[in-house]
């Protein structure tokens, strides 16, 4: 697709400083600016690229622009990230969607299609499955027993949702993640480990977006929960029973043990590890690599393993670095302190 500065600046109430007939024809990086391009300039310490970007329009934060012309069009206005995002979402929107199912499905006579729904080739949707209005579903999915999907949700390649489990509406799962797949329950007997049987479900509320490779375990009894706009990165586990509140984002390769219960608006770092059975606040943050094993309350920071209080895990990662010379003058001390007492 083609615009020019000026249609793009109306679609996100930005002022040209420049020529407004600009055409664009592609999008760049800032750091790989082309001549045709559109970037965009958010921060200070991208500010630079302002008289060096080869990108023929700018977006530019209004508290980044000095002067009246530069090299490239600009379109200036209150948050240029805001505003960028904003055009990818249109961008998309005008890609338009797919309908109708595709050659190579399998739908079960007793499933409930609804409108506009689009089903890719080798997808299998099972019994009583109800998929609802819009929502697009790619090829090689597989779709359980009794599974409720809601409105204009995007499933892609490969996930699959296994039996009983519900999906909001506008929900996003990425390739080869596993929803509703037995949880690790096992009873130690004198013969060995006697699987439990895994009788739950998982619901996914509206606006949750799932990474890919990721794996959320139906519940023993219940259900296991993910609360309305949560997101998930890629590479993550989540447990049988657990239950996560709304607006939690959580980053690849954590690891959630069962029937942990997460409340609402937390940021959950890479490869973190959540023990079982304890309760986390709202607002809590924790750091990338941390270990939680005890319950956390509101707006707390953790950061170690076992993780601990964010500041007191700086001030004390002070002194380990030093550790080898502390202990050097220590056994100074010990050794003059020895020396006098001999006098």
């Amino acid at each position: 697709m083609e615009f020019t500065a000026s249609q793009i600046a109306s679609f996100i109430d930005g002022k040209i400083i420049g020529d407004g007939n600009t055409l664009i024809t592609g999008v760049s990086p800032i750091e790989n600016g082309e001549s045709g391009h559109l970037s965009f300039i958010a921060q200070d310490r991208f500010s630079h690229f302002l008289d060096t970007s080869k990108c023929s329009v700018l977006i530019v934060s209004e508290k980044l622009i000095v002067k009246d012309n530069y090299n490239s069009t600009i379109i200036a206005v209150k948050d240029a990230y805001l505003s960028f995002q904003i055009l990818m979402n249109l961008y998309q929107e005008m890609q338009g969607r797919k309908e109708g199912v595709e050659e190579g499905s399998s739908i079960h006579p007793t499933a409930t299609i609804g409108d506009k729904v689009y089903i890719g080739t080798f997808t299998y949707v099972s019994e009583k499955a109800k998929i609802g209005e819009g929502t697009q579903i790619y090829p090689q999915v597989y779709i359980g027993k009794g599974v409720k999907i809601g409105k204009n949700c995007k499933i892609d390649s490969g996930a699959r949702i296994y039996d009983y489990c519900i999906i909001g509406d506008n929900c996003v799962i990425h390739s080869n993640t596993v929803i509703g797949g037995d949880g690790f329950g096992f009873q130690p007997t004198k013969e060995g480990f006697k699987k439990i049987p895994q009788l739950g479900n998982v619901i996914v509320e509206d606006d949750v977006e799932i990474g890919s490779n990721c794996s959320i375990d139906r519940a023993t009894i219940g259900s296991t929960i993910i609360g309305k706009g949560t997101k998930i990165d890629n590479l993550i586990q989540i447990a049988h029973n657990v239950k996560i509140g709304q607006n939690n984002v959580i980053a690849a390769q954590a690891g959630i043990a069962g029937s942990t219960v997460i409340g609402d608006w937390n940021q959950i770092g890479g490869q973190v590890g959540i023990v079982g059975h304890i309760k986390i606040g709202n607002q809590v943050r924790i750091q990338a690599q941390s270990g939680v094993n005890s319950s956390v309350n509101d707006r707390e920071t953790l950061y170690g393993s076992p993780a601990i209080s964010y500041n007191d895990y700086l001030r004390n990662y002070v002194h380990f670095r030093n550790f080898t010379e502390i202990v050097s003058r220590i056994n100074n001390l010990e050794n003059n302190s020895k020396d006098k007492t001999n006098e």
